[in-house]
């Protein structure tokens, strides 16, 4: 690999507008639109639809909305080859690629690590001439992060285990390096406007999951279609060696949304891609008292149950399904413990009802939360049949709430906070913290104003503060 040369676009003036400025507009007035998704945690990667602008373009606009004012340097686009078939994947033997914003710089450095891996990466030049999918996300990293350099990488002919094996050798690649992965994919094309959506929702589902094996497995089935169904797994299986723990998708269209053609349509989706944010940064060791067992977490057998548990309630209560009854043997499970289950639709909070207490087992609770944050939450009017397909589920399993001798007592971002005078009684979860950038000081605060107390509440001697874990998933 050598080449100076920069590729040229080859769907400005098509797939997107091909005058500078226009262009930029067109992308911020989509940008402008989408709404900001709150997400705990490090952003490890997107997924965004490469169809036209005029179709996808606002959908791709809720993944790199989260990417303004992020310090990001360099971006790995993995996207698939539409015109080309090879085994693997084909790194670009370019300098750059030029868009009518500009020339975004290859990393060569980075190319060549991926190309030590010859079993796995190679050059097809055949397939980048005129592939679309990688070049149509360039103009909203342009106009998001300004100068940056991009890897870019087409996926070609996979299975699971060389998507693991790509994945790993990416991870590998990275290092301590800071890279933001992006994959490139639509969904369903060409069915009527309700079979897309029924299709589009397994994707769906097995993204918000953060289950790429089984989203692998689905597609294989003809369970539902992702054009960019490799690039998509690899990223997800990347980004889990990079440390991610959760997927949220954040946003879901397609064509018949735009063009009122409901007869033959294309599913476009924008997700993200975190680390876990119960997590917590390490610190220095302290004298705060020693966390509860309930830490160790639940395995993803038991947090797949609990899901199913959760996506049953709401489903029985609208008439669909039969009533969700565990009667496995899995003791934490078994265990009664507090929870929240947060229920948001494109991204938007949709509701949000949870017990504090451990009255229940935690499969009870999480099916009574579910029940509550569907038809209980007093902000939303209860959920209707037809948009159970669209919303995205979170469940939060708490620990036991354990009493602060000092306020401060608490680590922001793994614990969350209640606080309690009289009949006045507040509670926010761990990751409002990260979500909003708050010290201590600021999370005590707002605790006390969801109390309906004063701000700094927390500093009288007659106000009880609790801290408490969660697992996020």
């Amino acid at each position: 690999m050598g080449s100076e040369r920069i590729r040229e676009s080859v769907i400005a003036g098509t797939w997107y507008p091909g005058n500078p400025e226009k262009l930029r507009t067109v992308i911020l007035e989509y940008l402008a639109k989408a709404s900001a998704a709150s997400l705990s945690g490090r952003l490890v990667g997107l997924v965004a639809p490469h169809a036209g602008y005029m179709y996808s373009g606002p959908v791709a606009a809720y993944a790199y909305k989260l990417l303004e004012g992020r310090p990001v340097k360099k971006v790995l686009i993995m996207a698939p080859s539409h015109r080309a078939y090879f085994n693997g994947a084909s790194v670009d033997d370019v300098a750059g690629y030029r868009t009518p914003l500009g020339v975004v710089s290859v990393d060569r450095v980075f190319t060549k690590r991926l190309m030590a891996y010859q079993d796995l990466f190679s050059h097809v030049p055949q397939a980048h001439a005129q592939e679309h999918s990688l070049e149509i996300q360039l103009p909203f990293l342009q106009v998001v992060l300004g100068a940056f350099q991009m890897i870019p990488v087409l996926i070609g002919d996979v299975d699971l285990d060389g998507c693991r094996r790509l994945a790993q050798a990416v991870a590998k690649a990275i290092g301590d390096d800071e890279v933001l992965l992006v994959a490139s994919t639509d969904l369903s094309h060409y069915y009527t406007y309700q079979d897309a959506k029924k299709l589009d929702a397994r994707v769906i589902e097995k993204v918000d999951g953060y289950d790429p094996e089984g989203l692998f497995e689905a597609l294989r089935r003809r369970e539902c279609e992702a054009c960019g169904g490799g690039p998509l797994v690899t990223t997800l299986l990347a980004a889990r060696e990079l440390g991610a723990t959760k997927a949220r998708v954040l946003h879901y269209a397609n064509s018949g949304d735009v063009t009122g053609d409901v007869r033959g349509v294309v599913g476009y989706m924008a997700a993200a891609i975190v680390d876990n944010p119960g997590k917590a940064v390490k610190e220095a060791p302290s004298s705060e008292p020693p966390e509860s067992s309930v830490e160790e977490g639940l395995s993803e057998q038991e947090k797949s149950v609990l899901r199913t548990v959760a996506w049953q309630a709401i489903r029985w209560k609208l008439g669909l399904e039969a009533e969700p009854v565990y009667e496995g043997t899995a003791s934490k499970l078994w265990e009664k413990r507090g929870a929240f289950v947060t229920l948001r639709k494109q991204g938007a909070l949709r509701g949000c009802i949870g017990y504090v207490e451990p009255h229940m087992p935690l499969w009870r609770t999480v099916k009574e939360a579910a029940v509550q944050a569907a038809f209980a939450d007093p902000r939303f009017p209860p959920v209707r049949a037809a948009e159970v397909d669209a919303l995205q589920l979170e469940i939060s399993a708490l620990s036991p709430l354990e009493r602060l001798k000092d306020p401060l007592q608490f680590t922001v971002g793994r614990h969350g906070l209640v606080i309690r005078k009289g009949y006045h009684n507040g509670l926010l979860l761990p990751q409002v913290a990260v979500e909003h950038a708050w010290g201590k000081e600021e999370f005590l605060n707002w605790t006390c104003k969801k109390a309906g107390l004063s701000p700094e509440c927390w500093r009288d001697g007659n106000v009880e503060v609790y801290r408490f874990g969660a697992e996020v998933f």
